[in-house]
């Protein structure tokens, strides 16, 4: 199944109009790669968005043991769904629970459609589609503030840094 069009409006990054800090911080969203067959989300709250050389990016961060991040790095592609607070619950399951073990996107009663580029949700509200075109990982020496390494790293499982180019962004209604 294609998305249905009809549901959603195609924008430009620069009409997204919602609070980015609230989106991510406090709404989250299901980072989702791969094919329809097969694929794999996580849920995140760390990112952002911004401009970057001279295009809108948005940026990720993956930690190593995630299984979602293979499915990141072997696709050119992937998309950043946001919900409605009915399906808090799928995102909660999508956060807590591996896709080695199950099928997340079953388990949760979402649906998965194909874009043009990539895959997304059906249930999201606001989908943005990224193409990646940098990748890097955290060094523990890099960082100036040593507390935020013994606070989020005490396993030295830095995050994989991802930035990507907006290609597309779907808003529902």
């Amino acid at each position: 199944m294609v998305m249905n069009k009809s549901e959603y409006s195609y924008i430009s990054p620069y009409e997204i109009d919602e609070n980015t800090f609230d989106l991510l911080d406090k709404q989250w969203m299901l980072i989702l790669a791969g094919e329809k067959e097969k694929h794999n989300s996580m849920t995140a709250s760390w990112g952002g968005f911004g401009i970057l050389w001279n295009k809108p990016v948005a940026f990720i961060f993956i930690r190593p043991q995630r299984y979602t991040l293979g499915f990141v790095e072997q696709n050119d592609f992937f998309t950043l769904n946001f919900f409605e607070e009915r399906w808090r619950d799928a995102l909660h399951l999508c956060g807590s629970k591996s896709g080695r073990e199950i099928d997340k996107t079953k388990a949760a009663g979402l649906s998965v459609a194909n874009l043009q580029n990539t895959i997304a949700f059906n249930e999201a509200r606001l989908v943005i589609e990224c193409r990646k075109l940098y990748i890097d990982d955290f060094k523990p020496e890099n960082f100036l503030d040593k507390g935020i390494v013994e606070k989020h790293y005490p396993k030295s499982d830095f995050h994989r840094l991802f930035v990507a180019e907006i290609t597309a962004v779907y808003k529902k209604g």
